[in-house]
């Protein structure tokens, strides 16, 4: 079973020729409401590739919150220790899409920020009874650590996707089994530029002193560099026509928790979540753009139909 610890959003999403620059005005060509939120996206991942899933969080007592919570359990999320604050709205995030598939991404965590220390503390035997926790970063800092805290003293293994970047202290970083930033996040944390596989892979190495066990750091069209101590291996992706990358991070450290959750050694571990990543970018939204197991079990076939080269080796 995975627990995910994190955040659940409304994303309002538009698509536009490009992403304006500060101080300037473009006009979207739609706007769409999809289930989103970093902490809802990763459950929901990991209920369609076949996991039992179980999610902690916050909603508002709101039109945005029952929708979520529906969706949810429409894909096999279990909802039952999702709390509604009252008194707050739920998460919204404003997303514009431009044409290249990049995206920029405004969060208002709403009823996210009320998840307390003391909320899942009382949601301890759940946790224990978990195989891994995955967690992110838009939920408040101390309600994550307790969470990492609970799942290391019960023997989990825990994963945390650092997303949004935030300074994590030395104790956070100390309860993580593997790390999955993507390279801004890795600048973020480390303090070092992240502009080439080199850059990366010294960044990693400032993490790793700091106390990181595993890093599994994803770089979008270059794949994923994974590092352990010394070691470090290079995946390169699979070469997609991505139309909107906003949910690849948390399709791909979904996966990583499922495949972890049943048995797979590492290295075939990030082989699956590549290719979950690589369907989600093809598809626009977040929740709306993941993969199921069946999908994903006929990747070769999909990827055929693609017309492109699908490589994925190792360096």
């Amino acid at each position: 079973m995975i627990t995910v610890v994190g955040s659940l959003n409304m994303d309002l999403v538009i698509s536009a020729d490009k992403i304006p620059r500060p101080g300037e005005t473009v006009l979207g060509k739609n706007l769409q409401q999809i289930p989103g939120g970093k902490g809802a996206n990763q459950a929901d991942a990991a209920a369609r590739l076949g996991a039992e899933v179980i999610l902690i969080g916050c909603v508002g007592e709101d039109d945005f919150g029952k929708r979520l919570l529906n969706s949810l359990k429409q894909d096999g999320v279990n909802i039952e220790n999702i709390l509604i604050k009252q008194t707050q709205s739920t998460g919204v995030a404003s997303i514009i899409v431009e044409a290249s598939g990049n995206n920029a991404i405004t969060v208002a965590p709403g009823a996210n920020y009320h998840l307390t220390s003391e909320d899942v503390e009382a949601l301890r035997t759940v946790i224990a009874a978990s195989d891994i926790v995955l967690s992110q970063l838009e939920t408040p800092i101390d309600s994550v650590r307790t969470a990492l805290k609970i799942a290391r003293s019960s023997g989990k293994k825990t994963i945390l996707n650092p997303a949004p970047a935030a300074d994590l202290d030395d104790d956070i970083l100390s309860l993580v089994d593997i790390l999955t930033p993507n390279e801004t996040e890795l600048e973020y944390l480390s303090g070092h530029r992240t502009d080439s596989i080199e850059n990366i892979l010294l960044a990693g190495k400032i993490l790793i002193a700091r106390g990181v066990k595993e890093l599994v750091i994803t770089i979008g069209s270059m794949g994923c560099v994974h590092m352990k101590g010394e070691e470090a291996t290079h995946y390169r992706a699979h070469q997609v026509n991505a139309v909107d990358t906003t949910a690849a991070g948390d399709s791909f450290s979904a996966a990583l928790a499922v495949s972890l959750s049943n048995g797979r050694a590492l290295a075939d571990a990030i082989g699956f979540s590549m290719k979950v990543a690589a369907m989600t970018v093809t598809k626009k939204g977040a929740q709306t753009s993941l993969p199921h197991l069946e999908e994903v079990e006929a990747f070769d076939e999909w990827i055929k139909l693609q017309q492109i080269d699908s490589r994925g080796e190792t360096e």
